[in-house]
């Protein structure tokens, strides 16, 4: 499956754990192949449509807004929708 992993948000520490949380998580999953792009540019965030940084978005798809959700969770959330690595 491919991934498109993105954290929302403008810089502020909460993003960045989430970032890192959302990188562990990936690694947790069999995927660290995977990067955790980011998105700042305020425009760019109001075109995504989220209103509550920071936010976490696979494949189109808002997992979180407004909190950061722990590497565990993000794991979780990855599992259940089949983004784990096949093996």
């Amino acid at each position: 499956m491919s991934l498109q992993v993105t954290v929302v948000g403008v810089g502020c520490d909460r993003c960045h754990k989430l970032a890192e949380n959302a990188q562990q998580a990936l690694a947790e999953v069999g995927r660290p192949d995977v990067s955790v792009n980011r998105v700042a540019d305020l425009e760019a965030v109001a075109d995504l449509g989220v209103l509550l940084t920071p936010a976490l978005i696979v494949n189109d798809l808002v997992l979180s807004s407004g909190r950061v959700l722990s590497a565990q969770k993000v794991a979780g959330q990855l599992r259940r929708m089949g983004a784990a690595a096949e093996g």
